[in-house]
């Protein structure tokens, strides 16, 4: 059921898998069933990265054994378990599934896997446009993160559209648990995260000589959105560590899923800290 643009069977994998069937050869027999168009031939039920392995090895014969008792599902569930399918494949796995009139809890059952894991991933195939532009271009790989910002869009989609409109913003949980807080934390409801309209010279918005500007040379959310616009310039998150003033750095990978990068207003070090500690306080420009 994998197709052929999975990872799994890039040129490379199959080389790699190739280099050590030459080495070592094929250790573990692959499944088949016989063909019932062409008798003494076979279908490979699990095993095809071993079988195009062997053929780049140039190894002529290869261990199998013969399971015609094999169906289909029998080899979602082995890909599911080796982590094999693509978010992608099993949403159309689910999919067609689901045309033939099977229901979710008879898929779920079949695949070994909860009602919820299946909803979760059908759902792959009714994503908003912006959403699904993004998991098209591979810059979201996480179906978890894919759900967290189809609920954030339902609420804020001109905000979430914005922010994804970034190419260079990395898209991981930890940028978008940032992003669904700032959403949740705000009062402004779809205020934009990447693009604004000019604000007006003298009307308290950007640029304009404020009490309230902190210490950072920067104004927060609240600040702005006394002026005529409601939009503000790229932004970053401000949040508090330790009583120190930091900034998340959006465009550094972290170690591990919890943790992030911060820049230290006041020194400019940067670090990496988990963030269940950082309370934010602000939404800045630039």
């Amino acid at each position: 059921p994998r197709s052929g643009k999975n990872p799994g069977f890039s040129a490379e994998k199959i080389a790699e898998i190739g280099a050590t069937i030459k080495s070592r050869g094929v250790k573990s027999p692959i499944s088949v069933k016989d063909d019932p168009r062409k008798p003494g031939h076979y279908i490979i039920n699990d095993g095809a990265r071993r079988y195009r392995g062997s053929r780049w090895a140039g190894v002529p014969d290869i261990p199998i054994f013969v399971d015609n008792d094999y169906v289909q599902d029998d080899q979602v569930v082995a890909n599911i378990q080796n982590e094999g399918h693509t978010p992608r494949e099993l949403a159309e796995l689910i999919q067609k599934r689901l045309s033939t009139g099977m229901k979710k809890g008879d898929i779920a059952k079949a695949w070994g896997k909860s009602n919820a894991f299946i909803t979760q991933y059908a759902a792959l195939l009714k994503l908003p446009e912006v959403i699904a532009n993004a998991f098209d271009a591979d810059r979201i790989t996480d179906v978890t993160v894919v759900n967290e910002l189809v609920t954030a869009y339902k609420k804020h989609p001109e905000a979430v559209a914005n922010w994804l409109s970034d190419e260079s913003q990395e898209i991981t949980r930890g940028s978008v648990k940032l992003l669904r807080e700032f959403l949740e934390d705000s009062d402004g409801g779809d205020a934009s995260l990447n693009e604004a309209d000019a604000d007006e010279p003298g009307t308290g918005g950007w640029g304009g000589d404020s009490p309230e500007e902190d210490q950072s040379g920067t104004q927060p959310l609240d600040v702005a959105r006394r002026g005529e616009s409601t939009h503000i310039r790229k932004a970053s998150i401000q949040v508090e560590i330790d009583g120190g003033l930091c900034r998340v750095i959006l465009t550094r990978r972290p170690s591990k899923v919890g943790m992030a990068w911060f820049k230290n207003e006041s020194s400019g070090k940067e670090f990496e800290a988990a963030l269940e500690i950082a309370r934010m306080v602000a939404l800045v420009e630039g």
